[in-house]
């Protein structure tokens, strides 16, 4: 026996269609162009938001070709980054890109079982799963790069004396990696019953 729902051919083309735009877009402007930017044929990432110790003003500090303007939320501007500072500033965009290029290839591939009108394989369970686990990474690995490339760029400069260095994790895409691993769960179970359904008839 075959779970069926209400899902016709067009709305399978529209679905893939809108998970082929997102990883088009994801892939040219946050990961292509931002590696490009490292490797020279574009404009690099030459600024990094950061956070100060002090909400007071700081004045415009300068070492070298950066600077450091701003008040509580801050800019950390390089005039001519060198290609180290490129790809420091570059790796927690790319990475991020990386990891939502990776769920959307997972959302295509779970797409296609939309088209055959059956969601509940087993397949399906463990791409869930790989979402859940991208969504975690997204939400910690992510912001301890950016923490970690954020301390090298101002190693060794005056900055170190007012930039705030500090992992903050995303509560909600972290949350919703839990709610993802739970619904890969009841994807699990709904595929153990059809299989065991199957195997009574």
């Amino acid at each position: 026996m075959t779970t069926a729902f209400r899902w016709t051919r067009v709305d399978s083309h529209v679905l893939e269609l809108v998970i082929g735009l997102g990883l088009l877009l994801v892939g040219l402007f946050q990961a292509l162009f931002p590696l490009l930017g490292v490797t020279g044929p574009l404009p690099p990432i030459d600024t990094r938001d950061v956070r100060l110790d002090t909400a007071a003003q700081v004045p415009h500090l300068q070492s070298g070709g950066a600077t450091l303007r701003g008040t509580h939320h801050a800019e950390l501007a390089f005039t001519d980054p060198a290609l180290w500072d490129r790809v420091l500033l570059a790796a927690p965009q790319i990475v991020h890109a990386g990891l939502i290029l990776v769920i959307l290839s997972i959302l295509m591939r779970m797409a296609t079982t939309f088209r055959r009108g059956d969601v509940f394989v087993p397949a399906n369970v463990y791409r869930l799963y790989g979402i859940a686990v991208a969504l975690i990474l997204t939400g910690t690995a992510v912001p301890a790069l950016d923490m970690i490339t954020t301390e090298a760029l101002i190693s060794g400069t005056p900055f170190t004396k007012e930039v705030e260095s500090g992992f903050t994790m995303s509560a909600s895409t972290v949350l919703l990696s839990i709610l993802v691993a739970a619904l890969a769960g009841a994807f699990g179970h709904g595929t153990r019953l059809r299989a065991d359904t199957e195997g009574l008839v």
